[in-house]
C-alpha cells in the first residue's frame, strides 16, 4: 500500500492519532497494523521534505518511503532520485539548481498575490520549491514554457485550507504547489517501487487525497481517494469520473485508509 501523509494516514491536525473529527482515533493505526498482519508492504509517499519522511517512515517500521512528491525514493536504506538527470552535486542541491534558474522568481512575479511560500515548510528542502496559494497550472505551464523553463512543472498537492475553513475567502480553497523537475512524479516513484519489489499492478493499492496522488490510479491496482478530498476541494470531483481503478472512500483521513486496507484484504478473501 503507498499511503500519503497530510489528508489521508494523519488527520488535519496531523496526527496520526487524530480523525476527522478532531478526536483522537486508533484507526490509522488499525490500517498499518491490518497491512502488518497480511503481510502488506506500507510505503509513504508524500510531499513532505526527507527527513521528515524519513522519520514517519521509521515511526510506523517501514523500509521505503517517496519524499518531494516523488524526487526521490529509498528502497532498505538506498537512495534514487527521480528527475531526469537533475541531481545535486558537491556546489548545488536540486533545489538550488532551480532557484539558480530563475523559475521560482518568474512563478512569484507572474502570479503575485496569488502565489507565495510556504513558510515555514518550504525550507530545508532538497528539491521542491514549496508554494500556498490559488492559480491555475495550465497558467503555470504557459509562463514556464514561455521563459525557456520546460524542463519545469509545478503540481498541485492538495488543499492547505478549505474556503469553509478559518483563513478561507471568496477566491476558494489555498492549495500547495511543488516546483520540481518536469520527469518526477508520485506515480513515477510508485511504479519505481513496484518494479524494484517485483509487484503486480493488481497486488497494489495506493490512498491519497490530491490531484498529484490521483496519478497513481494509472500504476497501481486501485486507488483510493479520501472522501476529505472532494469535502475541502469540490473541483476534484471532475477529475474522478470514468478513472479507471479509483475508488472514493466513505471515510477521511485515517479511517479511510483503514475503509481501504480492510475492504481491498476481505475482496481477496
Amino acid at each position: 500500500m503507498y499511503v500519503d501523509l497530510d489528508g489521508t494516514l494523519l488527520g488535519p491536525d496531523g496526527s496520526l492519532l487524530t480523525g476527522a473529527d478532531r478526536r483522537f482515533s486508533l484507526l490509522g493505526v488499525r490500517a498499518l497494523e491490518a497491512c502488518a498482519r497480511a503481510g502488506v508492504e506500507v510505503v509513504i509517499f508524500s510531499g513532505r521534505r526527507q527527513g521528515s519522511v524519513f522519520d514517519a517512515a521509521r515511526l510506523i517500521g517501514a523500509s521505503s518511503y517517496i519524499f518531494e512528491v516523488g524526487c526521490g525514493l529509498v528502497v532498505d536504506g538506498e537512495l534514487e532520485w527521480l528527475t531526469d538527470g537533475v541531481e545535486p552535486s558537491h556546489q548545488a542541491s536540486i533545489y538550488d539548481q532551480i532557484d539558480a534558474s530563475g523559475a521560482p522568481a518568474v512563478l512569484l512575479e507572474r502570479f503575485a498575490g496569488r502565489l507565495e511560500y510556504h513558510t515555514p515548510w518550504s525550507t530545508g528542502r532538497e528539491v521542491s520549491h514549496l508554494f500556498r496559494g490559488k492559480i491555475r497550472l495550465d497558467e503555470a505551464a504557459e509562463v514556464l514554457q514561455a521563459a525557456g523553463l520546460g524542463w519545469l512543472r509545478l503540481l498541485d498537492n492538495g488543499v492547505i485550507r478549505a474556503a469553509t475553513e478559518p483563513g478561507g475567502g471568496d477566491e476558494g480553497a489555498l492549495h500547495a504547489y511543488h516546483l520540481i523537475p518536469g520527469g518526477a512524479s508520485k506515480a513515477r516513484a510508485v511504479a519505481r517501487h513496484m518494479q524494484a519489489r517485483g509487484y503486480a499492478p493488481e497486488d497494489c493499492i495506493a490512498a491519497g487525497d490530491s490531484r498529484e496522488d490521483l496519478e497513481a490510479a494509472g500504476v497501481v491496482g486501485s486507488f483510493w481517494l479520501m472522501a476529505n478530498a472532494l469535502e475541502r476541494d469540490p473541483t476534484l470531483s471532475g477529475e474522478v469520473n470514468g478513472r479507471a481503478g479509483l475508488r472514493i472512500a466513505s471515510e477521511g483521513y485515517g479511517a479511510g485508509v483503514y475503509e481501504a486496507v480492510v475492504t481491498t484484504l476481505a475482496e481477496r478473501r
